[in-house]
C-alpha cells in the first residue's frame, strides 16, 4: 500500500504543514489530550469572544492522523459559536464511529472519514475533538481517548 492510498493528499498536507500549530498566550481555555494506545499528545488552546470561538490552536506530538485532524479541526471551528462547534464535534464523532452516520456537509473534514476503517486510528483522529469538547464545556483540563 502506498502513502497515497494510506493517507489522502489533504491529510498528508495538514500533517506536514499543520495549520494553527502554535501556543496561544491569553487563551480562554487550555486542554491536554493523550492517546495512550499510540502516544499522541496534544495541547489545545481556545480563545472565546463571548460565545464565539475567536481563535484556536494546538501543539503536540502525534501521528499523521492526529496532527492532520487537529489542523483541520482548528480551521473548521474558528469563528463558529460554541454551540456550532459542539454540534460539528458531535456530527464528526458520529461519522467517525458509526457506519450508518450521514456525512452531511463536513467540508475538508471529509478527507478523514475514509480513515475510519481502522478503529485504532479513530482514536488518533478524534483526540483533538475530545479536547475541544472539554475546552468548550469546561469538563476537564486533561482528556484521554481511553
Amino acid at each position: 500500500m502506498t502513502d497515497d492510498e494510506l493517507y489522502p493528499e489533504l491529510v498528508m498536507d495538514h500533517n506536514r504543514r499543520p495549520h494553527n500549530f502554535r501556543a496561544m498566550p491569553g487563551a480562554t481555555k487550555e486542554v491536554e489530550g493523550y492517546n495512550p494506545l499510540c502516544g499522541d499528545k496534544i495541547r489545545l488552546f481556545v480563545k472565546l469572544d463571548g460565545e464565539r470561538v475567536d481563535d484556536v490552536s494546538f501543539q503536540g506530538n502525534g501521528c499523521a492522523y492526529s496532527t492532520a485532524s487537529a489542523s483541520l479541526m482548528t480551521e473548521a471551528i474558528k469563528g463558529k459559536s460554541r454551540e456550532e462547534a459542539l454540534q460539528l464535534m458531535a456530527r464528526f464523532h458520529d461519522v467517525m464511529t458509526t457506519d450508518h452516520a450521514s456525512l452531511g456537509s463536513l467540508g475538508k473534514l471529509e478527507a478523514l472519514v475514509g480513515l475510519r476503517k481502522n478503529p485504532l486510528r479513530v482514536k488518533c483522529i478524534t483526540l483533538a475533538w475530545h479536547a475541544l469538547k472539554s475546552a468548550l464545556t469546561s469538563e476537564s483540563e486533561v482528556v484521554s481517548t481511553e
